[in-house]
């Protein structure tokens, strides 16, 4: 329930002017090929730390066994393909009936800057998705900057920002040291952090694809892999297969814009969450019609603002800040924050009430992360990958005063939206990338409520590169795998190349107080979605 890390959002300062990469001749390039490896081994110490349970240690293991893991060399620059190289690591997990067998099918869980090795063993674990693994090799891959691929790290702004109400010297201060370590990490190593860009992703998919030895590339991607698939799809008509993307990506990836939507969309979901909320008055006592529910929470938002509560039994204060946090969950959680926001209403202890600790949770999987942990996440790759394809605004003044009037359209989650250009000082070119209808079959789907990817992008993604649409009614971030009747859609696309009807349920909303969401699996990223 803290406030975003600046790190993860920060880049820095005005870049040079945009410049148009279109898709480089490999006819100079070495052959691509791949280097098998012995995979590296993961101990029970790892994969508990990953949040695997016991009981499915063995089948990992015996996944894993069936695995091969490699690296592919690219080039850094595909402008210099017989220049500097770096390496891109891969897994394959081969299809299990060989003989009608379909091809390969690279995963991406999105991010950017999330690590794709292990995703085809996630795949297998998940008897929906191991369906996939019948006719196609899996393949996972970590992007360059992430996981075992070449990557450099830079150290994050210094310190986490003050819980609000932050005031607009504060906010100035921040950006001012966001800047000095933005600038500091361009410096690092620019010419390779220049070239982490989206398109440099999809060009090093095609050299895994060529050193696979294969014709066309099939591929599932969500939240950010959603714009590099169309990406790729662009950039390699004739080498794209069948192509599912979930939770699209904003076509135009300006981060102003990008903010701005995503601040409305928390908006109109909070609005749903108010009007369910108010169906339960006589479990919840905060309103019985939606709109008096928003009004009490945005009175207990600007309560908490002005008067933060410190409990002996938590760290941080609980103010306005994470008021507005809970208030904009997805549906999976509403239950447990509808509760949450129940019981601080009304709380008068000196320790917190047990269904805001049960929130908040413990410190995780405590101590030293064990020997040998996989890289799940690099925030310099993500950082660079984001601002490397930035065209919006970056001066302070326009963040600031775009942030305020979000503060007063939003008087309830306004205040959970950056106050500060994501990438503010980050002097680096900016690769633009012409999306294009492209060869192969695509799908895309959106969900209609969902706050991480606004449900707005899906039509203009689709404006942008074509395919067919499927509308998925729930709110819950990359989830078409984690309801039977649209993962059934995805399987039956993967294996007819039919999408069926354009339309599927989702995740349901909770019926009631008492529904309480299960566990996440192995591996799944956050439900909120927090990295686009």
């Amino acid at each position: 329930m803290r406030r975003h890390s600046l790190a993860a959002a920060a880049a820095l300062m005005a870049v040079a002017g945009p410049m148009v990469i279109a898709a480089p001749a490999f006819a100079t390039a070495p052959p691509a090929s791949v280097t098998w490896t012995k995979c590296p081994a993961y101990s029970d110490e790892v994969l508990e730390f990953l949040g695997l349970p016991p009981a499915d240690r063995p089948a990992f293991h015996e996944l894993w066994a069936r695995a091969e893991c490699g690296t592919v060399a690219v080039p850094l620059d595909y402008r210099k393909p017989r220049g500097r190289t770096i390496t891109v690591a891969i897994t394959r997990l081969k299809a299990t009936d060989q003989k009608r067998q379909l091809g390969s099918m690279a995963l991406n869980p999105g991010g950017p800057g999330g690590a794709g090795y292990l995703l085809p063993i996630q795949f297998g674990l998940r008897p929906g998705t191991a369906k996939l693994n019948e006719r196609y090799d899996l393949i996972g891959f970590d992007p360059r900057g992430v996981g075992y691929s070449t990557q450099v790290d830079c150290e994050p702004a210094d310190g986490p920002p003050p819980t609000s109400p932050i005031t607009k010297r504060q906010a100035k201060q921040q950006y001012a040291e966001l800047v000095r370590a933005s600038r500091a990490c361009a410096a690092k190593d620019p010419a390779f952090l220049s070239q982490i860009t989206t398109g440099n992703i999809a060009r090093d998919l095609d050299r895994v694809r060529a050193g696979l030895g294969e014709r066309k590339l099939n591929y599932y991607g969500v939240s950010w892999g959603s714009w590099l698939g169309p990406v790729y799809r662009s950039l390699f008509p004739s080498k794209t297969g069948r192509m599912w993307v979930d939770s699209v990506a904003i076509p135009d990836p300006r981060m102003d814009r990008f903010e701005a939507e995503r601040a409305m969309a928390t908006h109109r979901s909070f609005t749903r969450f108010a009007a369910w909320i108010a169906r339960f008055d006589d479990t919840y006592h905060l309103g019985r019609t939606g709109r008096q529910v928003e009004a009490t929470l945005a009175a207990m938002r600007a309560d908490f603002e002005a008067n933060p509560r410190q409990f002996t039994d938590l760290p941080f204060p609980i103010g306005g800040f994470e008021i507005g946090l809970t208030a904009g969950v997805p549906s999976v959680d509403w239950t447990l924050f509808a509760r949450a926001l129940a019981d601080l209403r009304t709380w008068t202890g000196t320790t917190a009430p047990e269904s805001l600790k049960r929130l908040i949770g413990g410190p995780g999987p405590g101590g030293e992360p064990p020997a040998g942990l996989p890289e799940l996440f690099n925030e310099t790759a993500g950082q660079a990958i984001f601002c490397n394809g930035d065209g919006g605004r970056r001066d302070f003044e326009s963040a600031w005063k775009a942030y305020q009037d979000r503060l007063r359209r939003y008087p309830v989650t306004g205040v959970t939206s950056h106050y500060l250009p994501p990438c503010a000082g980050w002097s680096l070119p900016v690769e633009r990338i012409r999306l294009h209808h492209g060869g192969g079959s695509l799908v895309l789907s959106g969900h209609r409520w969902e706050t991480p990817s606004v449900f707005e992008w899906t039509a203009e993604m689709h404006d942008a590169v074509g395919g067919k649409v499927v509308t998925i009614d729930d709110d819950v971030h990359g989830s078409v795998l984690d309801s039977a009747d649209c993962l059934a859609r995805v399987a039956r696309f993967f294996e007819t190349g039919s999408v069926g009807a354009r339309t599927c349920e989702g995740i349901p909303v909770p019926t009631g107080p008492d529904d309480l969401p299960g566990p996440q699996a192995f591996g799944t990223q956050s439900r909120s979605g927090l990295h686009p």
